[in-house]
């Protein structure tokens, strides 16, 4: 037995005995799972099983697996993290903790950040103790992003930030917010940028969230009156904040493409299951050529999906540059999540179309709910027109 098969019987064996029964799921719901932070203390139920959960996670660094010991992570080896990453999903084990700090924060604080910023930040957002929110598009900067107004003003001993920022993420919980503004007003647009770090719990801060079609609101406005930021709150250099800031938004389209599409694919919930039970079976098939026909795609896409994704993964640690695969993946992601919104409410019928009342389960009541969010993945982390044009400038070397 080699090192990692070893290493794979060791984490199936704890992920057994530490993660609650009452936790796993084969539908892939993030049941157990909470955002993290001081303002967001959200526990699925039953909370002390999730409460649990995160902290025997935490007592191994397994929340941040490949980030180093001494920030809160457990040092692995991207082949380990995968193992990890499989043997939760074949156990039906929640992630313990997802968040913007896990996902696209911390990844870019390791690479950019001070080692006080690092010490600072990144042992929270480990233990699931910090949320964070993203600061980077505006009312007149989305796919432009670069003509950010947000002013950053020097007041000697501290930064004064105002401005405005939409589509904030979870900006009404969120302890802390990584910033983009505008600190050299003169400066060509991309080179007068910062990216600085803001303490949300603070006078001048408001926040108000934008209701989406779905019912839910996770997407917030968010004002800045004189708001103060300290001096060793930059992240890189001042007035060098874009390229930190595109660094960033790679791990951001990562993290989207590596969350997949397919949703459950395994169990009751899984859509070939959905499938026999609401469009019926003939000879123990989804009865309905259409629908099976639509599954047999959606799988044979996940696989493919998959695979490019490892492949791309391995071409990276070989030094490869990789970095423009991030937008392929992400509007691949993007506009499959799109598809298989549309295909649940499909298989569902007139079931998958409701909204409230007693003649829906729940089940159905959030299949309806997700199938209308999922229009907003293609707008989120980069809208698909903008990731078509990143492949097709810079991957197919197409002119302006």
């Amino acid at each position: 037995m080699n090192e990692l098969e070893q290493f794979r019987e060791e984490t199936r064996e704890w992920i057994e005995t530490s993660c609650p029964e009452s936790l796993r799921s084969s539908t892939g719901q993030r049941s157990g799972t909470t955002m993290g932070g001081r303002r967001f203390p959200v526990f699925a139920e039953p909370a002390e099983d999730s409460h649990l959960w995160l902290s025997r996670a935490v007592e191994r660094g397994y929340c941040a697996p490949t980030w180093p010991r001494e920030y809160g992570g457990a040092g692995l080896e991207r082949a380990q993290a995968a193992v990890l990453r499989e043997e939760m999903l074949r156990l039906g084990a929640p992630p313990p903790v997802v968040s913007m700090g896990l996902l696209m924060f911390g990844p870019t604080l390791l690479e950019f950040g001070t080692e006080e910023q690092k010490q600072q930040h990144l042992p929270p957002i480990a233990r699931g103790e910090i949320s964070w929110c993203q600061g980077y598009s505006e009312p007149g900067a989305g796919s432009d992003l670069a003509s950010l107004q947000t002013r950053c003003e020097d007041r000697g001993d501290h930064y004064s930030i105002t401005g405005q920022k939409i589509w904030t993420s979870g900006a009404d919980v969120a302890d802390w917010m990584f910033c983009l503004v505008r600190s050299d007003p003169g400066a060509p647009k991309h080179e007068g940028i910062s990216l600085i770090l803001i303490d949300m719990n603070q006078p001048g801060v408001r926040v108000s969230p934008i209701k989406l079609i779905s019912g839910s609101s996770p997407f917030c406005q968010t004002f800045f009156e004189e708001v103060r930021a300290e001096k060793n709150a930059l992240v890189g250099p001042l007035h060098g904040g874009w390229t930190v800031a595109k660094r960033l938004l790679q791990y951001e389209r990562q993290g989207i493409s590596s969350s997949g599409f397919m949703g459950p694919t395994r169990g009751t919930d899984a859509p070939p299951e959905l499938a026999k039970r609401y469009c019926g079976t003939s000879d123990g098939k989804v009865a309905d050529p259409i629908i099976r026909d639509r599954l047999a795609r959606m799988e044979m896409d996940q696989h493919c999906f998959n695979s490019t994704v490892r492949r791309t993964a391995d071409e990276a640690r070989a030094g490869n540059d990789v970095g423009t695969a991030s937008s392929i993946f992400k509007y691949k992601a993007s506009e499959d999540a799109k598809k298989r919104g549309e295909l649940m409410v499909a298989i569902l019928g007139t079931q998958g179309l409701g909204w409230e009342g007693d003649g829906y389960e729940p089940f159905e009541i959030d299949q309806t709910r997700t199938w209308l969010r999922s229009k907003g993945n293609s707008i989120e982390g980069g809208t698909s027109e903008v990731q078509l044009n990143i492949i097709a400038k810079r991957v197919l070397g197409l002119p302006d």
